[in-house]
């Protein structure tokens, strides 16, 4: 990942967390975020199957901070962008995030806020999973330290 020709951040294979932040958004989410993201299991054992999670197989996370995930698209042709956290409080908040996921043990580089950033992906798949913790019950079991 490239900000103004210099590269602020790179990985190995793992995951690409593009991370949009509500304006409704706590440091509780964060921790309900990276913690699922570490646990989940996405990765393909030995029979092909998703059994293995990012802290399993030692993956490395590449975080982006992306608002424009954020968009409402339901009238008109402008996306809208209301629902996002405004600048002074997503800031914070992702540069928590990021401390969390790297808490999990896991090698985590990440992208700077409010940056025009350049991110080549190689997308090993294709997986995609939109993570939204609004919708998540506030019961799930924590992953166990790495």
């Amino acid at each position: 990942m490239e900000v103004d020709g210099e590269v602020v951040g790179q990985t190995g294979p793992g995951l690409v967390v593009f991370v949009g932040i509500a304006s409704d958004d706590t440091r509780e989410d964060a921790g309900l975020l990276a913690d699922k993201i570490a646990g989940l299991r996405i990765f393909s054992d030995a029979g092909g199957k998703f059994n293995l999670s990012a802290l399993d197989t030692r993956a490395e996370l590449l975080l982006v901070s992306q608002f424009t995930l954020l968009a409402d698209t339901k009238k008109g042709r402008r996306p809208s962008f209301t629902d996002a956290a405004p600048p002074s409080a997503a800031g914070p908040l992702f540069d928590h995030f990021v401390s969390l996921a790297r808490a999990t043990g896991l090698k985590v580089a990440a992208g700077r806020f409010q940056a025009h950033m350049l991110v080549n992906i190689q997308n090993d798949g294709p997986v995609t999973i939109l993570l939204d913790t609004r919708t998540w019950q506030r019961t799930e079991p924590r992953c166990p330290p790495p």
